[in-house]
């Protein structure tokens, strides 16, 4: 038979490297993509392949799926997982940053999947995972932007959903809670670059406390990978996956609470993180 292929974006690190490396262990060709290609040798060593993708360069987009259309003929995974937390005030955050934000998480998301489309409608089936967030039904201080972008990526999805499935193409949303991966770390660099000081200055650093690793802690990203591995067995997946630390009890408390009585929710488990 001929194998399944798959193409997971952000693969340099955490919750990318561990789908890569699951999806190999289950026998699929596994194409890894992310901008720093030396750190993927761990998925090329168990043989798959590493690939140089710029979610912001239209060329490397293009590039990167045709590489793998063109050696396999086929691409029945899409795992769209890179992208990243710009966190800062509203107020002071650049819009070129802001711009950028979507540009990685959204728009470059968007143009991956509009490029593999043709080849799984032509199959008759594929998957479409993308990792969003329990960001996109909540929110935090300071993720103005970033959390803009993950809720834009579940309208997005669920659109998505209902053009394709007459063709036999799954769309899935994963909605990680506190995973243990990089992305708290640079997200709590660029709050404090941007908000750290000035007016607010004293918010800014409460929410930093959150993203340090005494702050929440986090799951292992394992926990979704083996999510995707869940959802591929599944005869019918299920449209979102809430997996990870705190997830769905957040979820829940969100769905539950007035918004008012969720600000006060935030207020007060920020007070109560360490400094």
């Amino acid at each position: 038979m001929t194998r399944k292929v798959a193409l997971v974006t952000g693969a340099s690190s955490g919750i990318g490297t561990e789908v890569a490396l699951a999806l190999l262990d289950r026998g699929y060709g596994a194409y890894g993509a992310a901008r720093r290609v030396d750190r993927m040798a761990q998925i090329a060593e168990r043989g798959g392949v590493a690939l140089p993708l710029d979610l912001t360069d239209e060329r490397s987009i293009e590039a990167c799926v045709s590489t793998v259309l063109e050696k396999e003929g086929r691409l029945d995974v899409l795992v769209n997982n890179a992208g990243y937390g710009s966190y800062g005030a509203i107020e002071d955050v650049p819009l070129a940053e802001a711009r950028r934000q979507f540009e990685v998480n959204l728009f470059g998301l968007a143009r991956m999947t509009q490029l593999v489309l043709p080849a799984m409608r032509k199959q008759g089936r594929g998957h479409v995972f993308n990792v969003s967030s329990i960001g996109g039904k909540v929110f935090t201080p300071m993720g103005g932007w970033y959390h803009a972008t993950k809720h834009a990526l579940e309208g997005w999805s669920d659109v998505l959903r209902m053009e394709v499935e007459p063709f036999g193409i799954h769309v899935v949303i994963i909605e990680p809670g506190a995973i243990a991966t990089e992305w708290g770390g640079i997200a709590r660099d660029s709050l404090l670059a941007t908000s750290g000081e000035g007016a607010y200055r004293e918010l800014a650093r409460g929410v930093a406390n959150g993203l340090k690793p005494s702050g929440i802690p986090g799951s292992p990203p394992r926990v979704v990978a083996d999510t995707v591995v869940r959802a591929l067995a599944a005869r019918r997946p299920r449209t979102r996956y809430a997996v990870g630390a705190g997830a769905r009890p957040i979820l829940l408390a969100r769905a539950l609470l007035p918004d008012r009585a969720y600000d006060g929710v935030l207020r007060r488990v920020m007070r109560m993180l360490p400094s």
